[in-house]
């Protein structure tokens, strides 16, 4: 295809959405000169320093250390620099000179500080000492780390083990991971929920169920093989931007992109790669999506729904004309299941009722659809704004199903690739982090480890928030993250957890999260992943795994923030020996003295995936751990991979109704996760505060709002609960019609409990029910 082809088509969509009234916008493109820009704006002087601009030089390369921001690959061809602006900006955040002291504490009270902006408590910079809350006195003060875990470990003897909580964030590597799942199954349970629950967990449930792998079956390299790409509710902008080098690459090579997402994202639409003198001194820009289509939130199943209609149109004509099949059917009759079923709803179901869902025409649908048509090795990439809804297993469900019909799975150049967000959180459920039994080899960890782990299943993030309400959760250790902060109902859920008798934060720096405390509460820092973790052995290095299902080593060599820090294995370690009984083949201090020790034992567990650990972690590019389902190997049920007939219209659980609205959360590009580094959304045209309501202009006026007003949301969930957000400011935005846009974690007291997703109960933040109360 002509490079002219790759330009952004706008006409397609012209007719769906508003275009009365002023917008916010950003009129840039991603990366070039406002990336550098935003960096320097947020860390001013520590951008500069040379140890700083060495210690980036070193981020994601091979001896190097690796991003505690997104799972994006590190690719052994690296560039000279391996960093994007939200990662640079996760490394400055770590490295940052600011020092939170047990002064601090002394000085602040706990009530105090939960009054606290998430960005002020965490501009106290780094967390230096172990602390122990006070009830006396509402501070938290210091404490040895001896006393840390004993106090630890006196609380967890004394209950019952199945109502503790271990749970973990995302970033941890995957020797602590293992080690931490290990503890808790040696402990007595399986309560292993992860940040995986709050984004990704629907990925791992369907794909699980339909191709008999929980993981994308793309690899690094297919992304130059293709000959389409398909995005759907995924914005590499701000949660991947390293993943805009091969996309403009592919646009360059003449690769249509096509877009489905409700937001106008910059980054799908232009960039400016930094790393090209000519791009910064010209400012010329390379198209990314040759085609945007902006759908209503959770209309993704509508318009798959239109594009597989489309498809069978297209094999229909064909056979009549005598020409090659557009279905491969080869691949159908060999490797799947359940086409029958399928072809017959697709075929059954109107363009009315598919325009209507998904917000967009026919024509939209069909043009993207033949972009599908016509390409050869097709890669179909999501984010949550597919996995984060109640029906969001039928978005995948219905992906997959696109991809199946053409054999768009376990080729080269070819497959599906959900883009998981945190460092590792792909890794930790690879090695343990689970509470699901049947994922982990407890028959082989049994043998190892001469002991009889659990076998029940444990509880997951929503049934963890529900043990907690139900009196049912006395302990809460926390590896790393934000939970409170990233839960649904934060409000109800604050006020329960006063009522746990433990909880115990393992952390970089200070958040919400340490300020609700059980009666019982202990902060206790960790090095990041930027600094030398000396031990017995000497320099100890780690390992996690990418969105890519590639094993990357990773070495830190900046001094620690302060000497009393330590390792989270170290602490994960020193809380389990002081709990646990004697075992003479669990040997924490021998794996703390050298995680080679307990790499090897992940090597016993994992044979196939993790033969010859220790000699491959520095492998350039990192080790691939294997994919039965890339290899057309199929562990699923009947076998093969499962075609899947839709149920529903579309993916929220709610019905339209006058005057509610579906809101959709969104994270800014100065933050991660729930992270805020600063009060700009650059790429979205929205400056010094977070506190918006984006609409578009048609609903201001139909709603009888006007620009600038400040209004609050409430939830329409029908459960009889009071939720409601506010006051937020009223901000001419470009969405599709009866659809809001506002910030998470600001919304998600907005979200009920309940509102997750059928199978995974991963909460649905991206179609929330709401009404505006002006």
């Amino acid at each position: 295809m002509a490079q002219e082809d790759t330009q952004v088509d706008t006409r397609i969509h012209e007719a769906d959405l508003p275009d009365s009234g002023q917008t916010v916008e950003y009129d840039g493109a991603a990366g070039g000169w406002g990336s550098l820009q935003g960096i320097a704006q947020i860390f001013g002087k520590e951008w500069n320093t040379p140890t700083v601009i060495e210690t980036l030089m070193r981020q994601n390369k091979p001896k190097g250390f690796m991003c505690v921001s997104c799972s994006w690959a590190k690719p052994a061809d690296h560039h000279t620099f391996e960093f994007c602006e939200n990662g640079a900006k996760a490394t400055l955040w770590e490295l940052t000179t600011k020092r939170c002291t047990p002064d601090f504490f002394a000085e602040h009270s706990v009530t105090e500080l939960r009054n606290w902006a998430d960005y002020d408590l965490e501009m106290q910079g780094r967390l230096t000492y172990p602390m122990r809350y006070d009830s006396a006195t509402d501070h938290y003060v210091p404490c040895s780390w001896d006393e840390a875990f004993q106090g630890i470990a006196e609380h967890l003897r004394a209950i019952d083990p199945a109502s503790a909580v271990f749970y973990a964030s995302g970033r941890a590597s995957l020797e602590t991971s293992y080690l931490y799942a290990l503890f808790a199954r040696l402990y007595g349970h399986n309560n292993l929920p992860d940040s995986s629950n709050m984004c990704h967990e629907t990925t791992s449930v369907a794909l699980k169920k339909l191709i008999g792998v929980g993981v994308g079956t793309v690899v690094f390299d297919d992304l130059a093989k293709c000959d389409a790409m398909f995005f759907f509710g995924q914005n590499p902008g701000t949660n991947s931007p390293r993943f805009l080098h091969p996309l403009q690459e592919a646009a360059k090579r003449g690769v249509p992109i096509v877009t489905f997402n409700p937001v106008r994202e910059r980054a799908l639409e232009s960039f400016i790669n930094p790393q090209s003198p000519t791009q910064m001194l010209t400012g010329k820009e390379t198209p990314i999506s040759s085609q945007y289509h902006q759908l209503r939130v959770g209309g993704d199943i509508a318009a798959l729904t239109g594009m597989c209609k489309h498809v069978f149109a297209a094999d229909d004509a064909a056979k009549a004309r005598g020409d090659r099949r557009v279905l491969d059917v080869d691949f159908i009759e060999a490797h799947t299941h359940g086409l029958d079923e399928f072809e017959a709803k697709v075929r059954a179901t109107p363009w009315q009722q598919i325009e209507a869902e998904s917000g967009l025409t026919r024509a939209a649908i069909e043009q993207a659809a033949e972009v599908y048509v016509k390409a050869e090795r097709v890669i179909c990439v999501y984010g949550m704004g597919l996995t984060q809804h109640v029906h969001g297993f039928d978005n995948i469900a219905m992906l997959l199903n696109l991809l199946l019909l053409r054999g768009n799975i376990g080729r080269e150049g070819a497959g599906i690739s959900p883009v998981r967000g945190h460092s590792n959180v792909q890794g930790q459920r690879t090695v343990g982090i689970s509470e699901k039994p049947e994922l982990v080899p407890l028959d082989k960890m049994a043998e190892q480890f001469g002991f009889e782990p659990p076998r029940d299943k444990g509880m997951n993030t929503v049934e963890a928030c529900h043990g907690l309400l139900d009196g049912k959760v006395h302990a809460f250790i926390g590896l790393g993250g934000n939970f409170i902060r990233a839960i649904p109902d934060q409000p109800v859920l604050e006020k329960a957890w006063s009522r746990m008798q433990l909880t115990v934060q393992i952390a970089t720096k200070l958040n919400r999260s340490h300020l609700v405390h059980g009666q019982s509460a202990y902060l206790l820092p960790c090095l990041g992943r930027t600094e030398q973790d000396l031990q017995a052995t000497g320099p100890q290095a780690v390992t996690m795994e990418d969105t890519f299902s590639c094993i990357q080593g990773s070495i830190g060599l900046r001094t620690p923030a302060s000497e009393h820090l330590m390792s989270e294995l170290a602490i994960v370690a020193g809380i389990a020996k002081a709990t646990l009984p004697s075992n003479p083949n669990v040997r924490w201090d021998d794996w703390v003295g050298d995680y080679g020790l307990v790499r090897g034992l992940i090597e016993e567990s994992y044979p196939e995936m993790f033969h010859d650990f220790n000699a491959r972690m520095f492998t350039p590019g990192g080790f691939y751990k294997g994919n039965d389902a890339r290899e057309r190997i199929w562990q699923t049920e009947s076998g093969k991979a499962e075609f899947t007939t839709p149920q529903m219209a579309n993916a929220t659980g709610f019905a339209d109704a006058p005057g509610r609205y579906r809101l959709l959360t969104m994270r800014s590009n100065d933050q991660f996760n729930t992270t805020i580094y600063g009060m700009n959304d650059r790429l979205r045209g929205i400056e010094g505060r977070r506190d918006v309501l984006l609409i578009n202009p048609d609903d201001i006026a139909r709603s009888g709002l006007r620009d600038g007003q400040m209004v609050w949301l409430q939830s329409d969930a029908e459960d009889g609960l009071h939720r409601e957000v506010g006051p937020l400011k009223v901000t001419p935005f470009r969405l599709p019609d009866g659809c809001l846009g506002g910030y998470y974690p600001e919304m998600n007291p907005l979200i009920a409990l309940t509102h997750h997703d059928k199978e995974s109960k991963t909460p649905a933040n991206k179609s929330v029910p709401v009404r505006i109360r002006a």
